[in-house]
């Protein structure tokens, strides 16, 4: 196993998968750079992991075509492709020693064990586990578990690596300790990886680039911190974290800025109100890490003052609903060592926020 891997591209066209009435993908397009870490993020039946079965070949499209560089692979079996692969539930045959799990890859392509040795050690070495290379399975943690399914699908040095829900058997402490190794092992590698997951958090820790799918199409594309601060959707806003949302009507353009008029409230936003609607009404989603919570009235552009509905603690932060007479409830989250606010329900309080703490989205 070589220590930078060589990387590929792959490319994805008008991809189509139909159910009998039922698209599962729906003209999905989709450029995955060599070296690059993509996740496919979405709700269940968004048509993430059939996309990767696709792309594997273990699901023929209805239409479309699927490139590795400039290769059309879309008619190769899976084996022709030379993609490794990763279950969600390690696939490792029971009977085999860790040793022997990662050598089979090599064995179905001729190689003897003897001649497989160095490529087997070399790749457990990579993922810390020729220790253990004796061992069944079922002698080894589930994080083992999953090191070895990763070594098996890199020893026979893959064009790509497909990774369906890799860490979602394991604890959450574990699964954290893994997104870690995993992205290191990214960057060592330098090879090019795509993911299927539903958890956010995995996603944004992750990934260079994530696509989010909804009923069989792609939804948005970017990196994980252009999709949390520049969501084009309400639907993006809301799946890739927690969002406040608030419809005012465009009061005015001035500058790099605009008007809301929310009730009697007035509101300063930042940026165009490209997404205004034909009465002219404009959405903001406004995260909750970027109001300002206090007791007195803040200096900020934007004010309004409300009371506190209820508050949950969740040791580094409070994530306080707080109930405002123009917005309604608002979801703020503040840190929990300088707060020093009393969350008890009815206490009066301020919530500020700047011109750049929202972005203008569409509704659907």
């Amino acid at each position: 196993m070589p220590a930078v891997a060589q990387s590929h591209c792959l490319r994805v066209r008008r991809l189509t998968k139909v159910y009998g009435d039922q698209a599962a993908l729906d003209d999905v397009s989709l450029e995955v750079g060599r070296g690059r870490f993509i996740t496919l993020l979405g709700p269940s039946g968004s048509g993430k992991t059939t996309l990767l079965m696709v792309v594997a070949g273990f699901v023929t499209p209805t239409s479309g075509q699927i490139f590795l560089d400039e290769r059309d692979v879309t008619s190769d079996p899976p084996e022709q492709r030379k993609f490794g692969m990763v279950f969600q539930g390690y696939a490792l045959f029971p009977n085999m020693t860790v040793e022997e799990n990662v050598w089979f890859p090599l064995r179905v392509r001729g190689l003897t064990r003897r001649d497989a040795r160095n490529a087997v050690r070399a790749t457990l070495d990579l993922v810390r586990m020729w220790h253990l290379a004796d061992r069944l399975p079922g002698q080894l943690s589930g994080g083992q578990q999953q090191r070895v399914a990763l070594a098996r699908a890199l020893v026979f040095e893959p064009h790509l690596l497909l990774l369906d829900e890799p860490l979602s058997a394991l604890d959450r402490r574990l699964r954290a300790d893994l997104q870690w190794e995993l992205r290191s092992l990214h960057r060592r590698l330098g090879a090019t990886f795509v993911s299927v997951t539903h958890d956010q958090e995995e996603a944004l820790s992750m990934s260079d680039e994530i696509a989010i799918l909804r009923a069989g199409r792609i939804e948005q594309v970017g990196s994980p911190h252009d999709l949390y601060a520049r969501p084009r959707s309400r639907f993006v806003a809301s799946f890739l974290g927690d969002s406040n949302f608030v419809r005012g009507q465009l009061a005015g353009i001035e500058g790099e800025s605009f008007h809301l008029r929310v009730g009697d409230l007035s509101i300063v936003q930042a940026g165009s109100p490209h997404t205004a609607a034909r009465d002219g009404s404009v959405l903001l989603a406004l995260r909750p890490e970027k109001l300002r919570l206090s007791r007195s009235q803040p200096g900020t552009v934007n004010v309004v003052s409300g009371e506190i509905e209820d508050a949950k603690f969740q040791g580094t932060s409070h994530h306080v609903q707080v109930r405002t007479r123009d917005i309604g409830t608002l979801a703020v989250t503040t840190p929990a060592w300088q707060s020093g606010i009393d969350f008890e329900p009815g206490r009066p309080v301020w919530i500020g926020w700047e011109p750049d703490a929202g972005v203008a989205v569409t509704e659907s």
